[in-house]
């Protein structure tokens, strides 16, 4: 995208769907910078939600009532935005789940527990979350299936030709993280599949990072299943996605039982309905599906195109910025294509919690700790880090004012 097209986002106008953004602390305006956590919501979503329980509350397919089967068809619609958001071939691909955690248990549940054993390889990257991490690291120790981990590389990059090495005719599936939220880093998961696929494995890829900020393709990536979560990418909390490919789901056991995701109930056995449904028992979170529908068409009026770009700007300005500080050290590749819109660093001689209290005394909002990937900062030799993310209504002056903040922290602990 040229410089010109950037430009043309009006990131002030964006800012106004976003009251939080307005709110003050001790005469500060706030400065969001945790999005990797969690994306702030726009007041569409905020009103499509409202809207819901104000209108047409009701259980779906369950009634015949009008608000039923009006809140059955926006529950309905909401998988089929979905599923045409990210390159699905129908709602059948679309399960709607908690979050991207609940979306990788439900994989490791519904087909690891049955389908693996000793003799069985999983492959995980050393920069897996731990929803992914620890979620198969469990399944391998019930099974007994091996797990292997493809090494990250001084850079913060996967090292593919170690991949190559540890997929082999033993992977049974290999799991990776899309964009890693530590290190930022963008993974060849198209490659990583590939290289699956030749193996007569499955793959499973992690999007919580990717699908958020940038155009994502499952059926072009090629992944039989892909997972993600509604309240990193301007929707609600609550409300998360696994897609899988249809005849996968097909024939894989559901791990949650209960009304609605059967199709007939006797006192001897029970069958199961039609997919989606099968994985979607009891009450779903119905208002927030018709939170995210309404936070995916908000992203493509914006272009996620457009979407990426600005975020990668931001994220390489904070680099540039945070790079000329001598006393600053940054984690993860340099900026270009395979880094995404999140930095994460440390100042010398100041732990990561001791240097985000500070920043909030300035309303400066980032993260610290090990942000989940335990492993990943033993590798680094650190303890925690400082995660600054960047997201579609972050400016120049946001990432200014967090660098200006770490001068209070030298004085402090010098």
């Amino acid at each position: 995208m040229s410089q010109q097209e950037l430009e043309s986002l009006d990131v002030e106008a964006i800012r106004e769907e976003f009251p939080i953004l307005q709110r003050e602390f001790d005469g500060q305006q706030v400065v969001y910078l945790d999005n990797a956590a969690t994306t702030q919501t726009p007041d569409s979503v905020v009103d499509a939600m409202s809207d819901y329980y104000r209108e047409y509350n009701a259980n779906v397919h369950r009634g015949i009532h009008h608000l039923s089967q009006e809140a059955s068809l926006a529950y309905e619609q909401a998988h089929d935005r979905v599923a045409d958001f990210i390159g699905a071939d129908g709602r059948e691909e679309v399960v709607f789940t908690k979050n991207t955690t609940e979306s990788e248990n439900l994989v490791a549940y519904s087909w690891g527990l049955n389908e693996l054993g000793p003799g069985d390889t999983i492959v995980l990257t050393e920069m897996e979350h731990h929803a992914s991490l620890v979620t198969w690291q469990q399944i391998g120790e019930r099974t007994g299936a091996d797990v292997e981990y493809i090494r990250v590389d001084e850079t913060g990059r996967l090292d593919m030709d170690h991949a190559r090495e540890l997929i082999d005719d033993d992977t049974a599936i290999v799991s990776a993280v899309h964009v890693s939220n530590t290190l930022g880093t963008v993974n060849p998961v198209g490659e990583l599949t590939d290289l699956a696929h030749e193996c007569d494995a499955f793959s499973f890829i992690d999007g919580a990072q990717a699908v958020p900020n940038r155009p994502v393709d499952v059926t072009e990536i090629g992944a039989d299943f892909y997972a993600f979560s509604g309240h990193k990418m301007a929707g609600p909390t609550g409300i998360g996605v696994l897609y899988g490919k249809q005849e996968l789901l097909e024939a894989m056991e559901p791990y949650l039982y209960g009304g609605g995701m059967i199709r007939k109930v006797t006192f001897e056995e029970s069958t199961w309905g039609d997919l989606p449904w099968k994985f979607e028992p009891g009450t779903p979170p119905i208002a927030e599906a018709v939170g995210l529908h309404t936070a995916i068409d908000w992203l493509e009026e914006i272009g996620m195109d457009r979407i990426q770009a600005h975020e990668e700007e931001m994220a390489r300005y904070a680099y540039d910025q945070l790079e000329a500080e001598d006393d600053v050290e940054i984690y993860g590749p340099e900026p270009g294509p395979d880094r995404g819109g999140l930095v994460s660093f440390n100042l010398a001689d100041v732990h990561a919690h001791d240097l985000t209290s500070i920043l909030n005394d300035y309303a400066v909002a980032v993260r610290a700790g090990d942000h989940c990937t335990q492993p990943l900062h033993d590798k680094l030799g650190v303890p925690a880090s400082t995660r600054a993310s960047f997201y579609v209504y972050n400016t120049r002056e946001e990432v200014e004012q967090l660098v200006a903040a770490l001068e209070d922290a030298r004085e402090l602990f010098a």
